[in-house]
């Protein structure tokens, strides 16, 4: 997904340090879904109608201060530096070939309290590391930080894996609390929620800590246990921070829903430094806010406790692409493909997505649930036959793919089937199990020139506009190329999926929506580094070119809102758009827990309410 992302913009700045990355297959791309959404949140104190504190003013805590908390830590207190501080140096240094090789590494990344995922966003932010960071061990750290920063006045940032695309998980004169050492987990064969009525029924589930990351969550309930949990797709993307709390989609989630209907309690520190359990019998409103309402904003969630369901039998995917030779044909194989989508693929057993290219090519990256190859295939035939009766047209590759559920994230079984392809955590420091999908190697220390969202009603795929659909698709896709994630609308999915989302507070505009549209672009380089700068002039124009394809989709379908952990920097009406009807109460559960403005993050629930400016 990242040649979308990037589109026909080069990437100069680590073009003689990085991997070249080579996927042989399309399937890979599937794991992009959801990368985006691992978003921790920055946050910062309003106690005062005033800036936070920064370490010029006289409120900056003095070194006696800082050894007073790290005193009272199970954790470290660390001072954080920029992984790329040697190339600031010397770019032709040794130190800062190593730095290079370690920004191709998420893991890597994970393990330094000073990286992100992201290197930063044209015009918006750039990652800067902490002035301090609590490295928390328990729950106890995290509240303890959480009272030093109100006291202090300081701003705080939340980071476990630093995915988040929006910077959130960075911000320069702040303290950092940082959970990536909290990753235990634990399955439970009958787990009742904390507090609830002895009658409640017990469900399987699972509990994971804070700094949990996706692959550790599927390797120990998939692989050891023969159980599913709703989560991303990326391996590296952080399991209990932004991204369930955004709303978080997967591959399957026609099926079983978003990852934030999974879960069934959390345990949050709030503003006071209390710490909190929220489930459906205690702190509901909370536990309501926490399910979509955007992470970082109540609190600091320290785990959280997920549903499971028995491991399918099978997952697949349909992989290749479609290319048209010429405008007019591109336009009807785009309007062939939105019927075909309608009547045989918009159903809970479907879902991933389709790119529709500038240079009029259709990428298929979709995904299915317990249906055989041999029968995917089949479903695909009457399709394919329409075009390949007009070899002068079009050209069809497409696969068909079947793997066991419970294999999916082996790592021994995906080193021995090349449809998967991976990339190790080679330290020899480090589990052997970690790795991570090689289509999202282009993703891992690259800069954003411009990312958009925007769902997609699923009435644009009725048969009475469909066609108008299918022109606005391909007009669109003259400017950049588009994604449809069918995966994160949920217009389609299972009944029971759709009552467990409806108990959340994502925008209810998902539950109308058949697919969501994602348009973006991305350079390299980083602000920090003098001569090795992002382009910004190729990244305006590129930015440009997002929003006239962008704008082309919005006129079609007004109103329909984005999806919080995938947006834009500068989203319009970003309340509405994100949580549509839900925001006022939203807010008021914001202000209950939070109301001096302690967590605050970039358009975030009730940032209006205080100035960016600090």
């Amino acid at each position: 997904m990242f040649s979308d992302y990037n589109d026909e913009l080069g990437t100069a700045w680590l073009s003689s340090h990085r991997y070249a990355v080579v996927v042989a297959l399309v399937v890979a791309n599937i794991f992009n879904s959801g990368c985006a959404t691992s978003r921790s949140r920055e946050v910062e104190s309003s106690a005062l109608p005033m800036r936070s504190c920064r370490p010029d003013l006289q409120c900056w805590p003095s070194a006696s201060d800082w050894q007073r908390l790290a005193t009272g830590l199970t954790g470290k207190l660390l001072q954080p530096e920029s992984p790329l501080l040697p190339c600031r140096i010397d770019f032709a240094s040794p130190s800062c070939a190593v730095a290079l090789r370690k920004l191709k590494n998420p893991y890597a990344l994970q393990d330094d309290p000073g990286a992100t995922q992201s290197l930063g966003w044209l015009a918006a932010w750039d990652a800067t590391p902490s002035d301090y960071a609590v490295a928390a061990e328990n729950a106890q750290d995290i509240a303890l930080a959480v009272r030093f920063a109100r006291e202090h006045r300081l701003r705080l940032v939340i980071k476990a894996t630093g995915h988040d695309y929006l910077g959130r998980s960075t911000a320069p004169n702040s303290l950092l609390i940082w959970t990536h050492n909290m990753r235990h987990i634990t399955i439970h064969d009958s787990f009742v929620g904390e507090g609830c009525p002895a009658s409640t029924a017990s469900i399987p589930a699972i509990t994971v800590e804070a700094g949990t990351r996706w692959l550790e969550v599927y390797q120990e309930a998939t692989v050891k246990h023969g159980r599913y949990v709703q989560g991303g797709g990326c391996t590296s993307v952080g399991a209990a921070g932004g991204f369930i709390q955004g709303g978080g989609f997967g591959s399957w989630s026609n099926k079983y829903g978003i990852a934030a209907a999974g879960m069934l309690e959390a345990q949050v520190v709030t503003a006071d430094g209390t710490l909190r359990i929220a489930n459906a019998c205690q702190n509901q409103d909370l536990f309501w806010a926490l399910r979509g309402g955007g992470g970082g904003t109540y609190g600091v969630v320290t785990r959280v406790t997920l549903l499971t369901h028995p491991a399918p039998n099978s997952l697949g995917f349909v992989v290749g692409e479609i290319k048209a030779k010429g405008a007019d044909a591109f336009l009807e194989l785009i309007t062939r493909f939105i019927d075909f989508y309608r009547t045989a693929l918009m159903n809970e057993d479907w879902g991933e997505h389709v790119t529709v290219r500038r240079n009029n090519t259709l990428e298929v990256t979709m995904s299915f649930h317990e249906i055989s190859a041999k029968a995917a295939e089949q479903l695909w035939r009457p399709f394919l036959a329409q075009l390949e009766k007009r070899p002068d047209l079009y050209t069809t590759s497409l696969s068909y793919l079947e793997t066991p559920g419970g294999k999916m994230w082996n790592k021994e079984f995906a080193e021995q089937h090349p449809v998967l392809p991976i990339e190790l955590d080679s330290r020899p420091d480090q589990p052997s199990e970690l790795f991570w999908w090689k289509a999202n190697q282009g993703e891992v220390a690259t800069y954003w020139y411009a990312y958009q969202s925007h769902w997609i009603p699923a009435d644009r795929f009725e048969p009475a506009n469909a066609k108008s659909f299918a022109h606005i698709l391909f007009d669109a896709s003259r400017h950049w190329s588009i994604e449809l994630y069918f995966s994160k609308g949920q217009a389609a999915a299972s009944a029971e999926a759709l009552r467990r989302d409806r108990e959340t507070s994502i925008n209810p505009a998902v539950f109308r929506a058949a697919a969501l549209a994602i348009i973006a672009a991305t350079g390299s380089g980083s602000r920090e580094v003098p001569g090795h700068e992002p382009d910004a002039a190729k990244g305006e124009a590129a930015r440009s070119a997002v929003t006239e394809a962008m704008n082309t989709i919005r006129s079609a379908t007004p109103g329909a809102g984005a999806y919080v952990n995938e947006a834009d920097y500068f989203e319009p009406d970003w309340q509405k758009s994100f949580w549509g009807d839900n925001y006022a109460r939203l807010l008021d559960i914001k202000r209950k827990y939070d109301p001096d403005g302690l967590f605050w993050c970039h358009h975030c629930v009730g940032s209006e309410e205080t100035s960016e400016k600090r």
